[in-house]
């Protein structure tokens, strides 16, 4: 494989991004990643909410979570309730290839920026809209949370002990998913778009990402019409498949599969497992979780979680540490993997950056900017894209347009 450097996969794409806190600029800054150029409207005075949202903060001031999905873009403010700032955004948006927003449903369109005023202002173009529960439906209008596409989308009735309360995702899953899936459909528009030369109007939301995210377990009830139960850890359709407490600490075991489990039960000398019909096979072991499960805590319980990781590499069963986040950072796999940059930041110093997962060796994925400072690049980005002179700028702030 060639591995030398090319221009990135991106390269002339142009991507007016006029999303804030997760969803939305998770997907940007993958396509940021990718090579786009990403330029982030934000309100002046204010930006981007997670700018305000922590601590912590680095030790210039910059908020960690604005930090997590804001690199490789440039950043400008448009306050679009200004006269004059729609106009503004229209000549951006001529500039462009693809327009992202995640505001409430029918924001652009009552700033009179509907489907059909796009395509003629930039023929064309892509337009992504990221809402809670998409642009058609009795929810249409709901602003979209996170925490509520958990719950009502079905994921936080699956997730939790058995016996205990629902809980959500430690971080915002759906959010995070609707991002990439926004970013599948972007580049699959611009594919299209090469061959046809037509945009496309995407109309991306967070329950129905949810929902597909659901995947086997959505599947299983639709095939057998049972609800879905919480298993703590553990696998509605895999037995042993969960976290263990060990004689110290817990750690994550799986027996994917018979062929793993039998070779288990040879090494920890449990023939009569193998011999008992109610562990003999997964499909039976499932039926008999609560059986399966016990008779390994017991046995879990006898030594160390680091002992019963080492058999496992030795036999070749899957089992892991459960790291908290030092733990993760530490790993030499991690490490490896190059999973964490430094970068030089406006503001001074270096920030560090969780790095993309996107390994492509032969367009690397690069930091061409780091997270932008709020209006970092206005004036720039005025005067090179859409012509402006230095005195027609200092008007527009003095205005309040940006």
């Amino acid at each position: 494989m060639n591995k030398n450097q090319s221009e990135p996969l991106l390269k002339d794409v142009v991507v007016i991004d006029l999303t804030r806190v997760l969803a939305g600029p998770y997907c940007t800054q993958m396509l940021g990643d990718l090579g786009a150029e990403v330029i982030k409207v934000e309100m002046p005075g204010q930006g981007d909410d997670t700018r305000h949202w922590g601590p912590p903060f680095t030790e210039v001031g910059e908020s960690a979570y604005f930090l997590c999905t804001n690199r490789n873009k440039r950043s400008m403010t448009l306050n679009l309730k200004a006269d004059g700032a729609v106009e503004i955004l229209k000549a951006l948006i001529a500039k462009g290839d693809v327009l992202v927003d995640n505001f409430k449903t029918g924001t652009l369109e009552r700033l009179g920026l509907d489907d059909e005023t796009l395509e003629k202002i930039r023929p064309g173009l892509i337009y992504a809209t990221i809402t809670g529960y998409g642009y058609t439906g009795p929810y249409a209008d709901r602003p979209g949370y996170d925490f509520m596409v958990q719950a009502m989308g079905g994921f936080m009735s699956v997730t939790g002990p058995e016996d205990g309360e629902p809980v959500r995702a430690g971080i915002a899953i759906a959010d995070l998913a609707t991002g990439m899936f926004a970013v599948s459909a972007i580049l699959a528009a611009l594919y299209g778009r090469e061959r046809t030369g037509k945009g496309q109007r995407i109309d991306m939301s967070l329950i129905d990402s949810q929902v597909a995210l659901m995947s086997y377990v959505a599947s299983n009830y639709l095939v057998s019409g049972e609800l879905p139960g919480r298993y703590g850890t553990g696998h509605p359709n895999i037995v042993p498949y969960q976290s263990f407490r060990a004689k110290d600490q817990f750690f994550a075991f799986a027996a994917g599969n018979d062929r793993q489990w039998n070779k288990f039960c040879q090494a920890v000398g449990r023939q009569d497992w193998l011999n008992d019909e109610r562990f003999a096979t997964n499909a039976t072991r499932v039926q008999n979780r609560k059986l399966v499960v016990s008779a390994l805590k017991d046995l879990f319980a006898t030594r160390t979680a680091a002992e019963w990781m080492e058999l496992c590499e030795q036999i070749g069963i899957p089992s892991a540490p459960i790291n908290d986040m030092a733990q993760v950072f530490a790993d030499p796999q991690v490490q490896e993997r190059e999973m964490v940059l430094k970068v030089p930041h406006p503001a001074g110093g270096s920030v560090p950056l969780v790095a993309s997962p996107l390994k492509i060796p032969t367009a690397p994925v690069e930091v061409r900017y780091p997270p932008p400072l709020l209006g970092q690049h206005t004036d720039e980005i005025l005067s090179s894209m859409l012509g402006y002179d230095p005195a027609a700028i200092q008007q527009l702030r003095q205005s309040g347009v940006i």
